[in-house]
């Protein structure tokens, strides 16, 4: 059978994404019983990082961990990428040895290019396009709360980054609207964009944006790599701030995520990400839940 990559959430189905989400409960609650359950015993995952990372690094190791295979983590300056190997040369290598190789970077046609010279499969752990892996445990994560997603509306505020992009992919893949509301210099791709038709708008006012979204979600307004824009990213995003004002515009049961770190008083306030309405920290719980069902689903 031909590997399977996991890019962006295109890489996979409609039904085959709401497996995942189905499948990683299932394991979570599998797991909170204490069943132990190894199908990847004996098997190896190489992750490649050349971005710092907490959420991502630990639910990785940990899901191989818990699934009885390992987990080697290797930096730019670990590896002889960090010396100018070439990618395809760094993969066809890796691909020989591992089982599944884990990356994260900078550039996501590098990231593309990496996987087509790999034999095994490739998961984006966050390049400067996408950022998929967030997106499953923000799915999982709405769906133990509320139910499924589908004909809902999710309200995106802040920048259009890789977050954003990712969501704009789930719009069409899990089937609701996404309202986005950026500052005209920083809204997401238009390429992106336009591949989600009707399923996503682009609003001026983020007030109008949230109006009863089921959904509120935002991300830092600078992400890494663009620390020297941080006095000019206040200015652009200052008035897209999730505070308790915006939230009381959305739906009473409105549900607010934010894939973390984060920084309140700036792109969120202390009373929304620390309120009842977030769910912030069973959205970070759940990366370990929905990567485990990820790495089943492509290895086994």
């Amino acid at each position: 059978m031909a590997k399977r990559d996991f890019l962006t959430l295109r890489d996979l189905s409609s039904d085959e994404l709401l497996g995942l989400i189905k499948r990683g409960i299932e394991l979570k609650r599998m797991h909170a019983a204490g069943k132990i359950y190894e199908p990847l015993k004996n098997r190896v995952l190489a992750m490649v990082f050349e971005k710092a990372s907490t959420r991502t690094r630990v639910s990785f190791q940990t899901a191989m961990a818990q699934f009885g295979g390992q987990a080697i983590f290797l930096s730019s300056s670990d590896t002889q990428l960090g010396r100018g190997e070439p990618l395809e040369d760094t993969a066809k290598v890796l691909s020989r040895m591992v089982d599944c190789i884990v990356v994260r970077t900078f550039v996501h046609s590098e990231l593309a290019r990496f996987a087509s010279a790999s034999r095994v499969p490739v998961i984006n752990a966050l390049t400067d396009v996408f950022h998929p892996c967030q997106v499953l445990a923000d799915m999982q994560t709405y769906f133990e709360h509320r139910g499924s997603i589908a004909s809902k509306t999710v309200a995106w505020l802040g920048d259009g980054n890789n977050m954003c992009h990712s969501y704009i992919d789930a719009a069409k893949r899990y089937r609701f609207t996404l309202h986005i509301a950026s500052p005209k210099s920083h809204l997401p791709d238009a390429a992106v964009l336009a591949r989600a038709g009707d399923r996503a708008v682009v609003f001026d006012d983020p007030q109008e944006a949230v109006k009863g979204a089921a959904l509120v979600v935002t991300d830092v307004w600078t992400s890494m790599g663009q620390e020297q824009e941080i006095e000019r990213r206040r200015l652009a995003f200052s008035q897209y701030q999730v505070n308790e004002t915006l939230m009381s515009l959305a739906d009473p049961q409105a549900l607010f995520m934010h894939c973390l770190p984060a920084h309140r008083g700036e792109e969120v306030s202390a009373g929304v990400i620390d309120g009842p309405q977030s769910v912030v920290w069973d959205e970070a719980g759940n990366r370990l839940h929905a990567q485990k069902a990820l790495l089943e689903f492509l290895l086994t």
